[in-house]
């Protein structure tokens, strides 16, 4: 019998990967892809394996309890890694609600009807939340985020976000639902939304656009290619211990102006420009409200425990990158289209 695994927000960009790993990895396994197909979820990501036998589509939305309930009667469900989530910083900061209900009462949904429908059978489970490395607010100069950092949520996307993670955790302490959590950095690479930096700035630098740089640029993040990501799920998932949280690093600070750069820089050199040339279309833009100075993990348990490290070195991994945005240009013009245009406009123009 095959092992009916749920994979939320399976369409978006982190998630299309987790999903492409599994059904590929395991055919042992049936993937049962959620996702609700909102502006960041797009079924392009998965055309590759959207025909597989183990691999199934469901749309719908983690904060109707109703339709979560009846997806567990329909599959017997036996694992969860649960991606669903509202996630850029700023959409949280002009719609907060929508974060309130995504990330805290979608999470409640899935995790209730977990406990619910594995009581009294709870071995073999595992709900796997991921989670992000904003829970723990912003870091000085110095130091790294450890599994054991103090929350500290400074916008209303990483209150959410820590609000769901402490729902994991009291379900695991309270009704003994074996769980995992991970938290991790700043992700890149191929199918991301535009609005996020790095494919936001491939798009414009192609077309001659200024580039929006919040501030002087100064703010500090610590960079994770996807796939390195999608391998350290799938790790955490197969081998992590029931109620333990595990941070996911890429090892790979860089400051926003100078990943810029390099961006810029990588750009010209795929597309046959002078160098500096895109260096120009940097354009510094009124800072956001509780911008966090810098984020960096230090993922020495998963390393130690688990035997995983990123496989990418920074460099390499932003010239993939880079190279697969250009291939795909038609993908990034579809969803870069319509609402998201009037989003960019409000976002980065009316400051």
């Amino acid at each position: 019998m095959k092992k009916y695994i749920l994979i939320t927000g399976g369409a978006g960009f982190i998630g299309s990967h987790v999903v492409r790993r599994f059904v590929k990895n395991y055919p042992d396994y049936q993937i049962i892809n959620l996702d609700l197909l909102t502006y960041a979820g797009n079924l392009e990501n998965l055309k590759d394996i959207d025909t597989l036998p183990n691999y199934t589509f469901v749309k719908g939305d983690i904060t109707d309890s109703d339709f979560v309930n009846k997806l567990f009667e329909t599959y017997p469900i036996e694992g969860v890694v649960h991606l669903a989530a509202e996630s850029h910083v700023d959409r949280s900061i002009t719609d907060p609600a929508s974060f309130i209900r995504t990330n805290i009462f979608g999470t409640f949904n899935l995790i209730h009807a977990a406990k619910e429908h594995w009581k009294g059978a709870m071995e073999g489970k595992r709900f796997y939340h991921i989670s992000t490395d904003e829970v723990y607010g912003s870091l000085g100069a110095t130091g790294l985020f450890t599994e054991t950092t103090s929350y500290d949520p400074q916008s209303p996307y990483s209150a959410s976000k820590a609000s769901s993670d402490h729902l994991v955790r009291a379900y695991h302490n309270t009704f003994h639902l074996p769980v995992v959590i991970s938290n991790c950095s700043n992700n890149y690479g191929p199918n991301q939304f535009p609005e996020k930096l790095i494919p936001l700035c491939i798009h414009n630098l192609q077309h001659n656009k200024p580039i929006p740089v919040y501030g002087k640029g100064e703010n500090i993040r610590d960079w994770l290619y996807v796939e390195d990501h999608a391998s350290a799920i799938d790790v955490i998932f197969h081998n992590g211990v029931n109620g333990e949280t595990y941070n996911i690093g890429g090892i790979n600070e860089w400051t926003n102006i100078d990943l810029i750069r390099a961006l810029c820089d990588v750009v010209d050199q795929q597309l046959g420009r002078a160098q500096g040339t895109s260096r120009q279309l940097i354009t510094f833009v009124k800072d956001r409200a509780g911008h966090d100075l810098r984020y960096a993990i230090d993922s020495s348990k998963i390393q130690r425990e688990l035997g995983w490290k990123p496989s990418l070195q920074f460099e390499e991994g932003l010239a993939k990158t880079v190279a697969w945005y250009l291939k795909n240009s038609e993908w990034l013009e579809n969803v870069s289209s319509g609402a998201y245009e009037k989003y960019y406009e409000k976002q980065y123009h009316q400051r």
